[in-house]
């Protein structure tokens, strides 16, 4: 259990699990609906999307050699370099493979079962998840497209399903509140790229941040960091999100922890750990205090 805990990487499930919150809270915010079974059911979906898309990644950089890099070798953090499993040999690739499948295929029976009762716009909506986890590091990350994908997936596509799943329509505003989320997902990603860099570069993983370089690439984690902040400002000043949304700028002192370690040691994964736990914990509690922020104003 221990083992294939390690292998899903449950503890970045926050990434899915925020976003989720954000959309149903949303949902209760404009429109005073919340159904307890359909948000379970919608995050037990997404977080079997998210179980597989982990796992058919690791399977996919073990079997490009990516995770094999004599790199990780000197040293690994759990933020990248996969989850060292199947090149220690604790896991065979094909248990790997098998078990991505079948996370992949349990989220989809359940989001059936939800298109059922709610609409067949969410199979759309899952599809789109599916077939970027599962083609994330064969086609899109090489192709310097993997950054946008996770960071829609996580941000737009889950809080907006979310919502739609407890109302059944669309609107503008947890569009407009999953921006941020996904900005932050996104860097979430960009920063644990770039002690991936040699490795992803050796196999012909042309992430952003191979492309990019790595001082380019940790300018960059900047201005997405910055943007994320920068939008809750503005998604308020134009009352497109309640001011108690403001309350989510209370993790800037993290950002900028995390900001200054990511330009001081963009060369050095050793010392770049507590930018990426950082980074993590921006992302969880910028979510959290968003989703607060509505709670707030409904009352």
């Amino acid at each position: 259990m221990i083992v294939w805990i390690r292998e899903l990487r449950a503890p970045f499930f926050t990434a899915t699990v925020v976003p989720v919150m954000l959309g149903a809270t949303v949902a209760w915010y404009r429109l005073g609906v919340f159904n307890p079974t359909r948000f379970v059911l919608t995050l037990t979906a997404a977080l079997c999307l998210h179980a597989g898309t982990n796992m058919i990644n690791d399977y996919f950089d073990y079997k490009s050699g990516c995770d094999l890099h004599p790199m990780y070798q000197e040293f690994w953090a759990p933020f990248f370099g996969g989850s060292r499993l199947l090149p220690e040999g604790v896991l065979k690739p094909r248990d790997v493979y098998v078990a991505a499948l079948l996370s992949f295929g349990l989220s989809g029976a359940i989001g059936i079962l939800l298109a059922l009762e709610t609409g067949w716009i969410i199979i759309l909506l899952g599809a789109v998840g599916v077939l970027s986890g599962y083609f994330y590091v064969t086609h899109l990350s090489r192709r310097g497209v993997g950054e946008f994908f996770v960071g829609l997936n996580f941000g737009p596509l889950m809080v907006t399903g979310s919502y739609y799943v407890q109302v059944q329509t669309f609107a503008a505003e947890p569009l407009v509140a999953s921006i941020p989320i996904g900005l932050l997902i996104a860097d979430v990603l960009w920063i644990n790229e770039i002690p991936d860099y040699i490795a992803d570069r050796a196999v012909g993983k042309n992430t952003v941040v191979v492309r990019l370089g790595r001082k380019r690439a940790a300018d960059m984690y900047v201005i997405l960091m910055m943007s994320t902040y920068a939008f809750i400002v503005l998604g308020v000043g134009l009352r497109l999100m309640p001011t108690c949304s403001l309350i989510a700028l209370a993790t800037v002192p993290i950002a900028l922890k995390a900001i200054k370690v990511a330009r001081e040691h963009y060369e050095e994964p050793p010392k770049m750990v507590s930018s990426n736990v950082a980074t993590i914990l921006v992302h969880l509690f910028t979510g959290l205090l968003l989703i607060l922020g509505y709670v707030l104003s409904v009352f």
